[in-house]
């Protein structure tokens, strides 16, 4: 479907998907698993959602983490993609965490009054968390009681409507487990527990006692029952391997780990190894000590995944400065193995430069994150998914004239990496990055259009000439998209994608108090679609300074009638700004 709003849709038997899944040019590994996923949770939807549909918008977990987790299960069961649970750690959970630390955060099951209500709710919470709580449901009640529980809820419900208590009261049977505690705390209240070890030994370097500690904040103070396994890892060689693992019911402040008792001394300690529950990951110093030194040394896939989420958490939180993480990324991201794990981490290194780290370190960090990406290009091997991932990441960290040159170069001919195709989604991106950092005017923009006159080709040139570093330039997208409603979905999008570009924050400016001034207009007369992109991506997030958090505090104070789905937007905004800053003071403090 040409433009469409969304990933997919499940019609019964009609699934429609959004045009990009045709790939025009080379993509890696972890984009024909992700197509894979989408593919698998379309299909899940015949069952979850179209053969049983929910009552209400309440309960549209019933439908969307049912298939966001059938959608991995499936991948992991039946496909060639064995690893999709660590694509799911890395990258699936990581939108729940976020979307679960926001203000706007809801239960799985949520409460819904209005059609504008349900349109958020299609959110990381819906998807992501509720297919985490299904992962911890199946380690819970187990993995036979959970599948032939959900047979004989479609025998009973086929072509009807379903609620929370219909499914729970299938899997009670068959698990012969009380639900209603577990639906309570996992379904039913929002945010995200924390579990750190708390290790003891002896005089002969063995665990006395091995405690974890559950905490929750103070916002949302639920502490859940969670299935866990606390897996233990040593250094064999060059490699980090685990050499002892127990599962155990975690429940309240502090759980005693009895199976690990008399275990020799780790030198690190993963709760929750194996994923199976949904929290955050924390460390004792000594296991936080041995990552910072021997993160890439872990052999096994999932579990450095976990630990790559963990500390990507730990930096969010304000607990590691950005530049230790981004240290980390520097070190052990050539080795990561898992293409999904090491795209996500481009994006979260990139996030952690441009959001968390101190303005004064952000020159030196944008200049190690260049040298670190061409490095690892010239290192990889040619024609493979590493070297297309990192020649995209140094297409967005390029900061230096040698950079751009090199990009000039590939996307011209006079440059050469062996190996490296630059199709027509790479020139795109080339030229997108050229183009952002003031190396490349309209006219190139125009010829590049010339050789891909394409609706595709239309949203990459739109998206490249909004990027330019020109007053001129924001003025014109700017008015584009807030004082106009001539583009399509998709137009609009691009000019908004290109207009916020992190290296123009002093250009970008003046526009921030006109974004407030047109938040409740361009709500009221654009579409949802439309009016949530500009919402979203116009928020001025690159100013972080107290001034833009006192202005966005002011229009919720003066505004407190504005639509409740505006106001969710423009407080989840904020709530990115403030983290944004508090990461900052934590790595100002590490300098």
């Amino acid at each position: 479907m040409p433009e469409y709003n969304i990933g997919a849709m499940e019609n019964p038997g009609c699934v429609t998907f959004r045009e990009e899944f045709v790939y025009r040019g080379k993509v890696t590994r972890s984009a024909y698993e992700r197509r894979a996923n989408v593919i698998l949770h379309e299909m899940a939807h015949m069952w979850f959602g179209d053969l049983v549909t929910m009552e209400w918008w309440d309960d549209l977990w019933l439908k969307e983490s049912f298939a966001d987790f059938m959608g991995s299960f499936s991948q992991v069961e039946a496909t060639r993609y064995t690893n999709a649970w660590v694509t799911f750690a890395n990258q699936r959970k990581a939108w729940a965490y976020r979307a679960d630390q926001l203000p706007s955060t809801h239960p799985v099951t949520a409460d819904i009054h209005d059609l504008e209500d349900a349109k958020l709710n299609f959110d990381g919470i819906t998807y992501a968390k509720g297919a985490s709580v299904l992962k911890q449901l199946v380690a819970y009640a187990g993995r036979d009681a959970f599948l032939e529980g959900s047979r004989r809820y479609f025998k009973r419900h086929a072509y009807g409507n379903t609620r929370l208590s219909d499914l729970l009261s299938v899997l009670e049977e068959t698990s012969g487990r009380d639900m209603s505690a577990w639906a309570r705390s996992w379904l039913q209240t929002a945010g995200v527990n924390s579990l750190t070890p708390q290790p003891t030994y002896d005089a002969n370097d063995r665990i006395t006692e091995l405690a974890v500690l559950q905490e929750a904040p103070a916002e949302h103070p639920e502490l859940r029952p969670h299935r866990v396994a606390v897996g233990l890892y040593r250094r064999q060689g060059t490699e980090l391997v685990r050499y002892a693992r127990a599962e155990v019911d975690v429940a309240g402040p502090r759980t005693v780990v009895d199976g690990l008792a008399g275990a020799e001394r780790p030198e690190l300690i993963l709760v929750n190894d194996d994923d199976l529950t949904y929290c955050k990951i924390r460390f004792d110093e000594g296991s936080l000590a041995t990552l910072r030194a021997h993160l890439g040394d872990l052999t096994d896939p999932l579990a450095r995944a976990l630990c790559w989420s963990a500390v990507w958490n730990l930096t969010r939180d304000g607990l590691m400065p950005a530049r230790d993480y981004l240290d980390l990324v520097e070190r052990f991201a050539g080795a990561e193995s898992d293409i999904g794990v090491l795209q996500m981490l481009h994006t979260c290194a990139r996030g952690a430069l441009v959001h968390y780290a101190t303005p004064s370190w952000r020159a030196e960090g944008s200049a190690r994150l260049a040298r670190t990406a061409l490095a690892e290009l010239r290192l990889a091997e040619p024609g493979s998914g590493h070297q297309l991932a990192w020649a995209r990441f140094l297409a967005q960290v390029a900061v230096t004239e040698a950079d751009f040159q090199l990009l000039r170069g590939l996307l011209d001919g006079t440059a050469r990496i062996d190996g490296l195709e630059v199709d027509q989604e790479l020139r795109w991106a080339l030229l997108a990055a050229l183009a952002a950092g003031g190396a490349a005017d309209a006219a190139l923009v125009e010829a590049e259009l010339t050789r891909d006159d394409t609706a595709s080709g239309r949203r990459h040139q739109v998206r490249c000439l909004a990027s330019r570093p020109d007053p001129k330039v924001k003025a014109e997208a700017w008015a584009t998209v807030v004082d106009s409603d001539v583009l399509s979905n998709a137009l609009t999008e691009a000019t908004v994608a290109g207009f916020d570009q992190p290296g123009q924050r002093e250009l970008l400016e003046p526009f921030v108090e006109p974004y407030f001034a047109s938040l409740e207009r361009v709500w009221s007369e654009r579409s949802i679609e439309i009016a949530m992109a500009v919402v979203r991506g116009l928020f001025p997030i690159l100013q972080d300074d107290r001034r833009t958090l006192d202005l966005t505090d002011a229009w919720l104070a003066e505004h407190p009638d504005a639509a409740p789905a505006l106001r969710r937007l423009v407080r989840e905004a904020r709530d990115d700004l403030a983290r944004a800053l508090r990461a900052q003071e934590c790595d100002a403090a590490a300098a």
